[in-house]
């Protein structure tokens, strides 16, 4: 008895000396051996992490992190390459994902090849209307717009919506039209509705659309909340762990918190309210709504249509349509009213403005209440052609360009027939504006650009499509620096949704929202960009791919 006691008196006393030899912090996950970019003032690397409660508790070296914290999860980077999570600071997360029963019609190369692709999706989809998505007659041998003739032809019964890749134009065919009551008489401010010949074509501009839009029956929240679902998990296996959804309905909202909040939806969203009358006094009276993953911010509105579609508005006639300047989608006084309304609260004004007129306009309305420096972060989403005599509005007034690095190398093969070889200097300057204010969140607009951050990379850095065109780049001296492009896709981004404080980077005490790569962007040869692989994304410290 005596021998036994001893032993387990002996047993004890090890085990309190190991304790007392063994004294760390448990917190719930160490990530070691990486080379973590923390996106910090100095942009400094570490090389391990410790994370407790989904956030960053501490970084620094490796015997210092692994010899203070122990944790049940530990993760070997095994040498990869840790960031913060990236952020598309503009894109239609939810308007995408509920796109997924229409026709993908990206990358088609002809009309005739449209026609061969709708035709085979008619013979299983879901409702009686043919509705297609992203088709660009810019990459097309014949670039004019299509008509609805062989649509006629092949579904006289049916209701046909192609929408082009901008957004901004559809086609349709007659039964549509019907459906609609639209004739050559119906008259629409802020669009167009081609005719030619005294017989429409079947082509609808910016606010033309939605006379016939409106009539497609809209898809049940069960399905809707299965393809923001699948989207995520595409925009995962990105790296994108937070998106700003640009212009969404309050039933969108609702839909989203939901699934967030019931453990389904885990991308971090940043949404703006879409412009209608019903929202503005409601919303304003309420306030902001935020939660850990939700954050209702602001409102954004349409300045303009698109370059592609001619409906961008310009200062002086499209160099390739005479007697053409392009229209603003909304009177200019809309514009005032609803700035006026948000001057004093805490929601942010984002618009659409492509055109330098289009700029000029918003920049001017924004300029007359902002009244100099200021910290309101309204922004002006794409900012595409800007004036010569009208940089300065932004950086005077603390105005934000939201800007998309894709859409200068997608729309540089003929952006310069629309503008000229004049104004195409002042079009995509992204170094320009960046010099304004010295930072600018950074997006892709998707879909009408391709989910991809890489690209965006590839295209602010290089200026340089995924095919490595041009050689030389396009415009370059509106390149920006690799660490410029990477704070644009991380913590300017969430700063231009005032969250920089809780996302954006690994500091302490933010969310713990990071992925890792196999390449290091910072200092990888231009042609292993697009070549990354996303090893894994992280959201508040869980493993979401």
């Amino acid at each position: 008895m005596k021998r036994n006691f001893s032993i387990y008196l002996l047993h004890a006393l090890c085990f309190i000396g190991f304790l007392s030899c063994n004294n760390k912090i448990q917190v719930a996950m160490i990530v070691h051996h990486g080379n973590i970019y923390i996106v910090d003032s100095i942009f400094q690397v570490s090389q391990a992490m410790a994370i407790a409660d989904g956030k960053i508790l501490e970084t620094g070296s490796n015997e210092f992190i692994m010899s203070k914290y122990e944790s049940d999860s530990v993760i070997d980077a095994k040498n990869n390459f840790i960031y913060p999570g990236f952020i598309d600071a503009h894109c239609h997360f939810t308007g995408y994902a509920t796109d997924s029963w229409k026709c993908d019609l990206m990358g088609t190369k002809s009309f005739a090849e449209i026609v061969k692709k709708i035709n085979e999706y008619s013979k299983s989809a879901p409702m009686e209307w043919i509705y297609g998505h992203g088709w660009d007659q810019n990459d097309w041998a014949d670039k004019s717009f299509p008509t609805k003739k062989i649509l006629d032809s092949l579904f006289p019964d049916r209701p046909v919506f192609l929408k082009r890749i901008d957004g901004h134009a559809a086609l349709v065919n007659q039964r549509a039209i019907d459906l609609a009551g639209i004739t050559t008489s119906t008259q629409i401010k802020g669009g167009s509705i081609e005719i030619k010949n005294g017989k429409l074509t079947g082509m609808f501009i910016d606010n033309a659309m939605d006379l016939i839009e409106n009539k497609v029956p809209l898809i049940s929240d069960r399905l809707a909340k299965k393809y923001l679902n699948q989207l995520q998990h595409e925009c995962f296996s990105q790296g994108i762990t937070g998106v700003h959804d640009c212009g969404i309905s309050e039933r969108t909202i609702q839909m989203v918190d939901e699934e967030q909040k019931s453990g389904h939806l885990k991308m971090k969203i940043f949404a703006l309210l879409s412009d209608s009358a019903d929202y503005y006094d409601r919303w304003i009276k309420k306030g902001p709504y935020k939660t850990d993953r939700l954050h209702v911010g602001g409102f954004k509105l349409y300045a303009d249509g698109a370059l592609g579609s001619r409906g961008a508005c310009l200062l002086e006639n499209y160099s390739d349509q005479k007697n053409w300047k392009g229209f603003l989608l909304s009177d200019e006084n809309h514009f005032k009213v609803v700035a006026e309304k948000l001057i004093n609260t805490n929601f942010q004004m984002c618009t659409h403005a492509i055109g330098d007129s289009g700029n000029r306009i918003i920049l001017k309305i924004y300029a007359e209440l902002l009244k100099g420096k200021n910290d309101k972060r309204w922004r002006v989403e794409h900012a595409q052609v800007i004036d010569s005599s009208d940089f300065h509005y932004f950086g005077e007034n603390n105005i934000i360009p939201s800007v998309q690095p894709t859409h200068a190398t997608s729309d540089m093969y003929w952006a310069e027939l629309r503008l000229g070889s004049s104004r195409i200097k002042n079009a995509y300057a992204y170094k320009k504006l960046l010099n304004q204010n010295d930072w600018m969140p950074l997006g892709t607009d998707f879909p009408v650009e391709y989910i991809s951050p890489l690209k965006t990379f590839l295209a602010a850095v290089t200026r340089k499509d995924a095919d490595g065109y041009p050689k030389n780049g396009f415009q370059t001296e509106n390149a920006l620096s690799r660490e410029q492009t990477i704070r644009g896709m991380t913590i300017w981004a969430a700063r231009a949704a005032f969250e920089e404080n809780e996302k954006g980077s690994l500091e302490t005490g933010k969310s713990a929202d990071f992925i890792m790569l196999d390449t290091d962007l910072m200092h990888c040869q231009e042609k292993e960009i697009l070549k990354t692989k996303v090893i894994s994304t992280f959201i508040n410290g869980e493993k979401v791919y």
